[in-house]
């Protein structure tokens, strides 16, 4: 036990939470049962700020090297005498970061919570599913071990469901709930087989084992082969499966927009800075294995996360709901933090897309939740996802329109706001390494410009639409986390991340690069300007774009068919072609054959039912019949 032994209260208070007001939350008032879980929440985060002071600025440092330190650690299961998983609480840059992330998010998002479901039945289980998914956050982040994590990854699952299909009375949520866990589901099975490859060879599902270079396990396993293939790199390409379905990276990314369905603060939390970043946080648990022993696996991760960022930033041009264009801006800006990491090295300057990746991940959680956070105050006055019924707000919502334009241009990347600082990090690191990967995450940056821009200018700008009741500016208890957020969003950028998270602990020079700077600047003005020319007072533009593209507008439009893609494979293929033959064997064969025997059986039975009469007489002479068979048998046998 060290001296952060308290920090496993982070997780245990929201988890009281859950359970308190799982239990008793239908006893009380709603207004008191929102108080109990923000107060929770606070407790957390508070401890949260308290933990990452101490381990930055006063103990966490030795000889300039940010240690792992495990604060708490008990061990659950003993497999063998080596072999064993624990419960506990790790300490290290990501993971410290990570506390500082999810608590205030979720703090914001407690907070606006009690405005914004003010009157909805099942409020006090909205709060107890919140402490739920924030525990299994707190708990995924802390783990000591790759199997702790696994655990903590599928209560992540669960609660999100829960969350997510919060709505059961709408089929859409219910749908989009289990379509969420459904595809969750099948990345976690690889996630599952690559921590069991990778344990089997290693021996160990301890995070400072397998993280520690030059460690003796995985230089070992690094050496086992698979036709050709390194036992660790088909190990590291499974886990990182499990961080794409949950990162929503193509292909397994369309639960991501369909998640919507849930109520916006659940977008806010699941969306913007915890559960689509657990497949980013898992990659940087486990980068040193990445970087210093599989090489291929972390390009993989690169192209994976460089392909994802372009393809949902062309389908959020064409959208009209403003929570999908959310989305997919999510799934961009996951694509970038997983093209950082990709094209980062190890230990020093070589570790830079390592820091950017993290660093975008923490401006991105701040940013993101403010734009999730003023789209259900827009949705919340006007009573409407869609921008085609929206315009002129800015007068009606001025905090709401003054905080959605400062996280508008965080996201474009105009100075001096976070997202310029962390975003050019990214395309520095992508510069020096893969200059096909930069010019993708260029174009992106200039579509990430446009779109947020396009819902900008739609929503605050444009044309006044006569509504049925004046829209009017939220509640206080809903306009404050959006202050927060935006002043998050502002000053987030000049954190020293060169100094505090870094591949190997150490802090490195970092300074920054004009020329890739003012690129970065310049394209996303372009996007910026094309927006405010094309939606700003709208003249017909969008319409004659939209004609002169008309193909890519409509595949666009329809998300590439992806979803019909999938329905296309399950039903058509899996299910007429595997599943149903596979039922028909069962019923046939298998129950058929089982029903014959058990006929047989019967039919045999009442046939030589009359056998068991109680006369003394016939069981003799079966007796002797029987034995003077064998005897001639035998007799027969031995004469010949």
């Amino acid at each position: 036990m060290s001296g952060f032994s308290y920090t496993v209260l982070i997780p245990i208070i929201p988890l009281l939470m859950f359970v308190f007001l799982g239990l008793t939350g239908h006893k009380m008032k709603p207004a008191i049962a929102g108080i109990i879980g923000t107060t929770g929440l606070f407790i957390s985060a508070l401890l949260s700020y308290i933990t990452a002071y101490s381990y930055f600025f006063v103990s966490g440092k030795v000889d300039g090297v940010y240690q792992k330190i495990i604060a708490f650690n008990t061990v659950w299961l003993q497999l063998t005498d080596k072999l064993h998983i624990d419960l506990g609480v790790m300490l290290d840059p990501i993971s410290v970061m990570m506390l500082v992330v999810i608590t205030t998010v979720s703090l914001m998002v407690h907070i606006y919570s009690n405005g914004y479901m003010k009157g909805e039945r099942g409020f006090q289980r909205f709060f107890a599913f919140l402490g739920l998914f924030t525990f299994s956050m707190l708990g995924l982040v802390l783990a000591t071990n790759i199997f702790q994590m696994y655990i903590c990854w599928e209560l992540v699952g669960v609660s999100s469901f829960l969350l997510i299909s919060f709505y059961y009375e709408k089929p859409t949520a219910v749908a989009a709930g289990k379509k969420a866990f459904i595809v969750t589901r099948f990345a976690d099975l690889g996630f599952l087989i690559g921590i069991l490859l990778l344990s089997y060879f290693t021996k160990t599902f301890d995070f400072v084992s397998l993280t520690t270079p030059g460690c003796p396990a995985i230089t070992q396993a690094a050496g086992v082969t698979f036709m050709g293939v390194s036992v660790v790199t088909i190990a590291l390409v499974l886990i990182f499966m499990g961080g794409a379905g949950k990162s929503a990276m193509f292909p397994l990314h369309i639960w991501l927009p369909d998640a919507m369905e849930g109520p916006t603060p659940v977008s806010a939390l699941i969306h913007a800075a915890t559960m689509v970043v657990a497949g980013v946080y898992l990659v940087a648990r486990l980068f040193p294995i990445f970087a210093l022993t599989s090489p291929d696996a972390l390009t993989i991760v690169a192209y994976v996360g460089g392909f994802t960022s372009l393809f949902a930033a062309v389908i959020a041009c064409t959208q009209n709901d403003i929570k999908r264009v959310l989305a997919y801006s999510t799934m961009s800006q996951i694509g970038y933090m997983m093209l950082a990491l990709g094209v980062s090295g190890y230990g020093g300057h070589d570790g830079l897309g390592f820091m950017a990746g993290n660093f975008h991940l923490f401006t991105h959680a701040m940013f993101k939740a403010l734009l999730f956070l003023g789209a259900g105050a827009i949705i919340h006055a006007v009573h409407s996802n869609y921008m085609t019924e929206m315009g002129g707000l800015r007068k009606y919502l001025p905090i709401t329109h003054i905080t959605f334009l400062i996280a508008c241009l965080t996201i474009a990347g105009v100075p001096p706001f976070s997202g310029f600082w962390s975003k050019d990090e990214i395309l520095t690191a992508a510069f020096h390494h893969d200059k096909v990967l930069f010019f993708v995450e260029y174009a992106v940056a200039g579509l990430t410009a446009f779109y947020m821009f396009r819902l900008y200018f739609n929503v605050f700008w444009g044309e006044d639409r006569h509504y049925h009741h004046t829209p009017h500016e939220s509640p206080f208890v809903m306009t404050f986390p959006l202050m927060f957020l935006a002043l998050a969003s502002i000053f987030a950028g000049f954190l020293p991340f060169h100094e505090l998270v870094t591949s190997d602990g150490a802090a490195f020079e970092s300074h920054l690069d004009i020329p890739l700077a003012s690129a970065s600047v310049g394209i996303g003005l372009v996007g910026i300007f094309v927006a405010m020319f094309m939606y700003m007072k709208p003249k017909g533009a969008p319409e004659k774009m939209a004609a002169t593209f008309k193909h890519l507008y409509k595949w666009s439009y329809n998300k590439f068919y992806m979803d019909e893609v999938y329905l296309f494979v399950t039903k058509k293929i899996i299910f007429r072609y595997i599943s149903r033959p596979v039922a028909w064997f069962d019923k046939r064969v298998v129950d058929d054959t089982m029903n014959g025997i058990a006929w047989i059986s019967n039919y045999a039975s009442f046939k030589i039912r009359g056998l068991q009469s109680g006369q003394l007489q016939k069981y003799a002479f079966v007796f002797i019949s029987s034995a003077l068979i064998l005897a001639l048998t035998f007799v027969y046998l031995f004469l010949n």
